[in-house]
């Protein structure tokens, strides 16, 4: 079956007026925009970099108003707005995030006067991309980019330690990329897997989880229903890596074991970003099959797109997440639901980066996108090796994404040990959650675990996941069943519910749930099953510390797990 491909395609423009006059910016005038003062961990110097060694700079430039597209974005996610629903377009989204005409004047004759010219690397325009290499940067920002090396995994790397801007651009610029950020190996966000290599075995009559978790297991949980979608505009997306192949032919196996009712033949699309293939000779390394197994296996008969990132974001450390995001948010029509099951450490990236993807992600959202992304498998993890302080994760952290964290067992579920959680550095509690954490730590407070706990999370922060669903012995098909453990395969079991009451709504002429979290914290709370067993402790330097799943929201299992019926109640089906 040949299955289509579309290649991303960003436009990319460039700019031709000169609004600043180059003499105004006066390049002995520098001053240091960011600077770090000590390596990453593992990262060693090798020595400077080769002159002519070719660097793809992107610039984020200010936004007129850079809180615009939060407030919007709240207006039309609250059930309690006047707007709720009322998702943007794209050209209003782009609007409001604009940088002045000012800041692209400004940045441009700046960069003209070096002899460089910018080109758009976002559909807004507020992020620009200019072609050069390490002696012509090292110029422009008074840098020093020089090679390093990673010890564990061998990654070499061009980076400088600082970089100036003229102060005249002090405020139309607000970070230069790749430079001072090093970058982080991506990863799932912890899967494990097992080879089973008995053949399937017969469902037990009392439950359908008896044999692992499979869609009739998560159909029977979750009541999660088997009738078709019928609204082929309503769309899923998947998000894949290099290496993570789904393999075709595995999905129809899939299909014919586990969800019999189905066509086999049902199958997915595939974009390709960063020059980003799903190959279908490569090996299987299982989050791939995983993801569109269980995206096309729970939301039958919604489109499924398996946006695959490719290696050709020239090493600047964000590995695809930045050209993802703009990817769909140049759609005219982006998918409704985003499933992501891939992360980082929240300290791997400068505030100042991390808070520029997530307010990408408030683009989209509101637009009316719903994006998930899973918590993480490490527990409350531990921040280095000294393990003073726990490891909040990316972009769970973020506060316009909804986090989903991972359950156990069933009759009942409990807390999977895995399952990342707990409060963001970076961010502060939204108000949409600010009454669900506070109730937490004020149980936390008076529970027995709380010493081990004291002065290792941050009580202010942003709490995740928000909520969560089973994680544990997936059965999927490579060949052979194997078994696949992680938040990893709960996100796109919930991003599949997602995009089933996505369906509901429009046959009714409603419109897609969109950014899910002030919904969730509100009308949404009450079609969960509470979760208040298990815990997300992990040892750190000898010492066992965590969180515990307790009544209400926790950061271990959020609101608990979904109740299919009772979210289209919610939903107002």
């Amino acid at each position: 079956m040949v299955v289509p491909t579309r290649l991303l395609a960003l436009s990319l423009f460039t700019y031709l007026a000169l609004a600043t006059p180059i003499s105004s910016l006066d390049s002995r005038d520098l001053l240091v925009h960011e600077s770090r003062e000590i390596l990453p961990i593992g990262f060693s110097l090798v020595g400077p970099a080769p002159s002519q060694t070719p660097l793809k700079l992107r610039i984020a430039l200010s936004q007129s108003n850079p809180d615009s597209i939060v407030a919007a974005l709240l207006n039309v996610s609250d059930p309690s707005s006047d707007t709720y629903g009322q998702h943007l377009s794209k050209s209003q989204v782009e609007a409001l995030v604009a940088p002045s005409s000012q800041s692209v004047s400004a940045v441009k004759a700046w960069l003209q006067q070096h002899g460089l010219t910018a080109t758009a690397a976002s559909p807004a325009g507020d992020w620009l991309q200019i072609d050069t290499d390490v002696s012509k940067a090292n110029s422009l920002l008074a840098a020093d980019f020089s090679t390093f090396t990673h010890s564990a995994s061998g990654i070499e790397t061009v980076r400088t330690l600082s970089y100036s801007i003229p102060a005249a651009l002090k405020d139309h610029i607000d970070l230069i990329h790749p430079t001072t950020a090093f970058p982080e190996a991506i990863k799932t966000t912890g899967l494990t897997k097992r080879a089973i290599h008995a053949p399937i075995l017969p469902r037990a009559a009392d439950t359908q989880c008896a044999n692992g978790t499979t869609p009739a297991c998560l159909q029977q949980l979750y009541n999660i229903p088997t009738t078709p979608a019928t609204n082929p505009s309503n769309k899923l997306a998947v998000t894949g890596r290099i290496g993570n192949y789904a393999h075709y032919n595995w999905l129809q196996s899939f299909l014919q074991n586990f969800r019999p009712d189905m066509d086999s033949a049902t199958n997915f699309t595939v974009t390709s970003v960063d020059g980003g293939q799903n190959h279908q000779t490569g090996p299987s390394v299982s989050e791939g099959e995983l993801d569109i197994q269980y995206t096309v296996g729970i939301a039958t008969n919604v489109p499924v797109d398996y946006v695959v990132i490719g290696r050709n974001w020239t090493d600047d450390g964000l590995n695809g997440y930045l050209d993802e995001i703009n990817y769909l948010l140049s759609l005219e029509h982006p998918p409704q639901v985003l499933s992501t099951s891939y992360g980082y450490a929240e300290t791997s990236m400068s505030y100042a980066l991390t808070d520029k993807l997530c307010k990408a992600y408030a683009q989209l959202g509101a637009r009316g996108v719903s994006i998930l992304f899973a918590s993480g498998d490490s527990g409350v993890g531990c921040q280095n090796s000294n393990a003073t302080l726990f490891e909040p994760t990316f972009p769970s952290n973020c506060p316009w994404v909804t986090s989903v964290g991972g359950t156990a067992g069933h009759a009942p579920e409990i807390a999977w040990d895995g399952s990342s959680g707990g409060f963001s550095n970076y961010y502060p509690a939204p108000s949409y959650q600010a009454s669900a954490v506070d109730n937490f730590l004020t149980a936390h407070a008076a529970s027995a675990n709380f010493n081990a706990t004291k002065g290792k999370y941050n009580p202010v922060g942003r709490g995740f996941p928000d909520i969560a669903a089973k994680a544990d012995d997936y059965r999927i098909w490579e060949g052979e069943v194997a078994s696949i453990y992680g938040t990893s395969a709960s996100t796109p079991v919930f991003a599949s519910i997602v995009a089933l009451i996505n369906d509901c709504l429009s046959v009714r002429g409603k419109p897609p749930m969109g950014f899910l979290n002030p919904w969730l914290y509100s009308t949404g709370k009450g079609a969960f099953t509470d979760i208040t067993a298990g815990n997300n402790s992990i040892e750190c330097n000898g010492e066992t510390a965590g969180f515990e799943a307790i009544e209400g929201w926790d950061p271990v299992t959020g609101l608990g797990t979904p109740d299919f019926n009772k979210l289209l109640t919610a939903a107002g089906l």
